[in-house]
């Protein structure tokens, strides 16, 4: 891992790697984060995915496989910053298979890639920078989706992230920062009556973590903004207490 920051301005200076770069939002991402000078490692679990090295495209193509993320240390340890952004809308479907497949990716394989992430970085012993690793987990946290396999992957997400978020706080010192990406219906091949455009939400996503905020948030409802801040609050409060609890 480089020793550049990844709060500077400066995006010239970051290698980011970003999952699910074949989707909507992994395009829009990779074209504004390369419009801003940065170096896009694209992973990818799409074995159709070339890279035609465009504007659009990510400087580098990786493909990976879910269940083999640890396959990726080389290429995770060279990155400043993580994001989290591949998953699957299996719909109505409601079947046994289908279920688990919505867990496994939406869900497992993202916290197996934040375990590599941070299991990495404690090896890293020059320790001469923060990383960050950006997770997307829906609305769909707090409400319906008209999805239920979806919905339920994406809860289960998101108090994974909430737990290591707290784990985090709790110690004296970390060089891990992980922010949580709570994104409202946007225009995309898993949702073509979304209301936001891909784009815009990229742009807004990168405009809010130069805030330095940990709960990054973009929807046209504004309920959203009001209960997604609570829930994280009575979360943390919640495993600080059984951990302080537990350890007694």
């Amino acid at each position: 891992m480089n020793s550049s920051s990844p709060n500077t301005s400066r995006w010239s200076d970051l290698r980011i790697g970003i999952t699910g770069i074949s989707g909507t939002l992994g395009k829009a991402l990779t074209k504004t984060l390369r419009e801003k000078g940065a170096y896009v490692v694209g992973l990818t679990s799409n074995q159709k995915s070339n890279n035609s090295f465009t504007s659009d495209s990510p400087n580098e193509l990786i493909n990976w496989k879910c269940g083999e993320e640890k396959e990726l240390d080389n290429v995770l340890n060279s990155l400043d910053i993580l994001i989290l952004n591949h998953g699957i809308n299996l719909q109505g479907s409601q079947t046994n298979k289908d279920i688990s497949k919505a867990l496994e990716i939406n869900a497992l394989s993202t916290l197996r890639f934040l375990d590599r992430f941070e299991e990495l970085l404690k090896k890293d012993t020059s320790q001469t920078k923060r990383c960050e690793v950006w997770v997307n987990t829906s609305e769909a946290e707090i409400q319906p989706a008209f999805s239920p396999t979806y919905e339920i992957s994406k809860r289960l997400l998101g108090q994974i992230v909430s737990i290591k978020m707290s784990n985090i706080a709790k110690g004296k010192k970390s060089y891990l920062t992980i922010r949580k990406i709570i994104l409202g219906p946007f225009k995309s091949n898993l949702n073509p009556i979304g209301i936001m455009n891909a784009e815009f939400v990229a742009r807004q996503i990168l405009n809010l973590s130069g805030l330095n905020l940990k709960l990054i948030i973009i929807s046209p409802n504004p309920f959203t903004y009001l209960i997604m801040p609570i829930v994280e609050v009575l979360r943390f409060i919640y495993f600080r207490f059984t951990s302080f609890i537990n350890n007694k």
